[in-house]
């Protein structure tokens, strides 16, 4: 018979999940089992972010396990961390669970958040646990970083005629959604897992800061949706360009088809790939791609145009009821 929370106290939990969570960071001079963590602050500034996922909300345990879900939250906050330009120096867990959950599910989230923490060069360094109603289980994760004296990569910062890039892939994290909602699964399980455990370039971030990246973003809500907030918040449009994304769409087509492959690249969330700006080409570092420039708006609204039309919408949004 399973083993469930309601069967174990929070200290024998604790004692399961903690060295599951274990890493090393030198910047991190305190870590589980007293009141705190203890962690360094390099120059006294720090990055700090926090991102929460539902069960039956953000992941379905139909479709996810829970080493998946602790891969997954540690991707998002750490790409934010990234997306400033910054490099993850430890993270804070909350888990809130129904007491029926199983502990080994538990035990399953507590590994993939130890080994993608590991892969970031950073681990957790506490948290704390909570009961929840029946059938809830939600997971948080609060992420530091440290921008290594630099100043952070804003998303205002984009200015006329930069060039616009992109590291990491686009479209797949939604096409793999798509096949799981559509139960086919099969035809493309790569796809599939960059949506269960996505892996963001985590080191672009700050190669990008220090190359003089103009400004930076996470794609976590959909390239449209993510390249409009930089276009609004530096009050610019990006312009991107279909004929740059074609082998971004060529590679989703042969399970998605041409139109919804296009639709994933443009406006699939949940990539957690970067997107930035940049002086010009030359200013481009490796491992970045252009896919467009960014044009003054000249009375226009400034946002986000796909080869010189306006568009908006599309992406991941939390409080979509279609979803």
């Amino acid at each position: 018979m399973a083993l469930r929370l309601r069967d174990v106290t929070e200290e024998e939990l604790l004692a399961r999940l903690v060295p599951l969570l274990r890493g090393h960071d030198a910047r991190v001079l305190l870590g589980p089992g007293d009141d705190t963590a203890w962690l360094t602050a390099g120059d006294g500034r720090y990055l700090a972010t926090t991102d929460t996922m539902v069960r039956g909300h953000d992941w379905l345990d139909a479709w996810s396990t829970g080493e998946d879900v602790g891969h997954k939250t540690v991707a998002q906050n750490c790409a934010d961390i990234a997306a400033m330009g910054g490099v993850p120096t430890g993270l804070l867990v909350t888990l809130a669970a129904d007491p029926e959950t199983q502990v080994s599910w538990c035990e399953g989230l507590a590994r993939g958040i130890g080994t993608a923490a590991r892969a970031a060069g950073t681990c957790a360094v506490g948290g704390d646990l909570s009961g929840a109603d029946a059938g809830t289980v939600m997971v948080s994760v609060t992420a530091f970083g440290s921008m290594e004296g630099r100043r952070p990569v804003l998303r205002s910062g984009a200015r006329a005629g930069d060039v616009v890039a992109v590291a990491g892939t686009l479209g797949r994290s939604a096409a793999g959604w798509a096949l799981l909602r559509d139960e086919r699964a099969a035809a493309a399980p790569d796809l599939v897992q960059a949506h269960l455990r996505p892996t963001p370039p985590l080191r672009q971030g700050p190669l990008a800061a220090r190359r003089g990246a103009h400004s930076m973003i996470d794609l976590s809500d959909g390239l449209v949706r993510d390249a409009g907030r930089i276009g609004r918040a530096s009050g610019v449009a990006l312009d991107l360009s279909t004929d740059l994304l074609r082998e971004d769409v060529a590679a989703l087509v042969p399970a998605l088809g041409e139109e919804s492959a296009r639709e994933c690249v443009l406006t699939g969330g949940e990539e957690h790939s970067l997107l930035a700006t940049f002086e010009e080409q030359a200013s481009v570092p490796d491992g970045w791609r252009v896919i467009g420039h960014v044009r003054a708006c000249d009375g226009s609204r400034p946002g986000v145009l796909v080869d010189g039309r306006p568009r908006s919408g599309g992406g991941w949004d939390h409080f979509d009821a279609s979803r």
